[in-house]
């Protein structure tokens, strides 16, 4: 046994003797799996689809150990989805939530065509088929207790949607877009806009039924209902947490993050978490540990309270 080893056992023997508890370090979901398995209600992962308009989403619930009901991230992806941050999700479950994760139609398989405003219909779908009573109780969901997440494009749908409804309790934007801050530049400068939608067909590889052209027209129609900044007033009232990477160049902060966070402290925020990674890219490339820690630290602390 080496010298150190042998200290550090009789260190702990003196301390047994001594009649000193030994707490274990807290468990860390970003990190570590849980010291106890439930044999009995073990985590599982269901594929399941949710229908829209006769248009199928592929799906994915990820189900946290223990009979629950558990309460239950929605995970939205971007666009297109090449980052769909399942490492957060398995983060998420060990730290007790259940997470949903599917494609918006016409993306990675869905049925029906991609636009930006079926993206929030299909985010406001999932959240009523998985509040149903018979899906809840089948995946051990509390319906209660729901927030969303999301990254770019998805942390747009994040933020519009948890303003809109009502049964999703607290918000996490991670890269967040403001789609509706695009359509306006895009509004003014035509040459801006023609730029986008040749950016879009170049980001569209797994995406079907759209063309960039018709999407920066989606963009323009919804431009004020899309703008996250004029949300503020009633996710105001909401734990949310907003993640930004000073290297993204994809959703630079200084156009769809600092807005918004003004907006919100102006609109009196009360439960307001920010967090800007000096080093972050859009993916948080090289953060995803510290991601999701900060990530589950936020859903079982701010969001957490909001179901009480």
């Amino acid at each position: 046994m080496m010298r150190s080893d042998l200290l550090g056992l009789l260190l702990l023997v003196g301390l047994a003797g001594a009649g000193c508890s030994l707490v274990p370090p807290a468990f860390d979901p970003a990190s570590s799996d849980p010291a106890l398995f439930d044999s009995t209600h073990p985590p599982i992962l269901v594929e399941t689809r949710f229908e829209v308009e006769a248009a199928h989403l592929n799906a994915i619930v990820y189900e946290a150990q223990g009979p629950g009901p558990h309460p239950t991230v929605v995970l939205l992806h971007g666009f297109p989805g090449n980052e769909r941050n399942l490492d957060l999700a398995q983060a998420i479950r060990r730290s007790g939530w259940n997470v949903v994760f599917f494609h918006y139609r016409g993306a990675w398989g869905s049925g029906g065509e991609f636009s930006f405003a079926h993206v929030l219909e299909d985010v406001a779908a999932v959240v009523d088929a998985i509040s149903a009573p018979g899906f809840a109780a089948e995946h051990r969901i509390d319906a209660a207790r729901i927030a969303l997440v999301g990254h770019s494009m998805g942390g747009f749908a994040a933020l519009v949607s948890g303003a809109e409804l009502a049964p999703v309790r607290c918000v996490a934007s991670l890269a967040g877009a403001n789609l509706g801050a695009l359509a306006k530049a895009a509004l003014a400068q035509p040459e801006q806009a023609a730029g986008f939608a040749t950016s879009l067909d170049g980001w569209s590889g797994p995406i079907r039924g759209s063309s960039g052209a018709a999407m920066v027209e989606d963009l323009k129609v919804q431009a004020d209902r899309f703008d996250t900044t004029a949300r503020a007033g009633v996710l105001a009232g909401k734990p949310l947490l907003l993640v930004a990477g000073a290297l993204d160049d994809v959703t630079p902060p200084s156009i769809h993050h600092e807005p918004l966070e003004a907006a919100l402290l102006a609109a009196g925020a009360q439960s307001l978490e920010t967090l800007v990674f000096e080093r972050g890219d859009h993916s948080f490339s090289g953060q995803r540990i510290a991601l999701a820690r900060r990530l589950t630290r936020w859903l079982q602390g701010a969001c957490a309270t909001a179901f009480r």
